[in-house]
């Protein structure tokens, strides 16, 4: 189908990266302590990411993978310069979780397209994988961000409904 499976993989090693940078700073401008160990538990998860991706990743340019994520950040990444946007503009967590969900979206499209062009049934299962993992963040942001923003938490909604 004309793609690169390595290329693809080492793509996605350095967009968990991007993640696992972008939680990070986004961690360290909140406040709200519930929100920002919500990014951390992220930051870290995405570095996960990263070592599921480099397991299957063949080149040779990425000798130590912690040595890759411990680089400094990456401000080309669509991820570091939106988060850069709002921590220079009016960052809230509300605007950061907002940004995470649809970070996270997007995300979960782009795996699984990817996914869908790749032959091989051991590559394809660490995108399908990363896909349902990054669909588990965008729902645990957005059961933090109703937390945050004082919403019905879906874990209450029966008793909301049986009152």
């Amino acid at each position: 189908m004309g793609i690169n499976v390595q290329e693809a993989v080492r793509r996605s090693i350095q967009t968990e990266k991007n993640a696992m940078n972008f939680y990070q700073l986004g961690a360290q401008q909140m406040t709200n302590q519930d929100a920002r160990k919500t990014f951390e538990l992220l930051a870290r998860e995405e570095r996960e990411h990263a070592g599921q991706f480099y397991r299957i990743y063949t080149g040779t340019d990425i000798p130590s993978l912690d040595a890759f994520l411990d680089t400094p950040f990456d401000n080309e990444s669509s991820w570091i310069a939106s988060i850069t946007r709002l921590v220079e503009s009016d960052f809230t967590e509300q605007k950061a979780l907002e940004l995470a969900m649809e970070r996270e979206k997007n995300l979960e499209e782009t795996l699984l397209e990817t996914a869908a062009k790749i032959d091989e049934a051991d590559v394809r299962a660490v995108f399908e994988l990363n896909a349902r993992e990054t669909h588990n963040h965008y729902l645990l942001i957005e059961s933090e961000y109703a937390r945050l923003m004082g919403m019905v938490h879906e874990t209450d909604m029966d008793i909301f409904v049986r009152e």
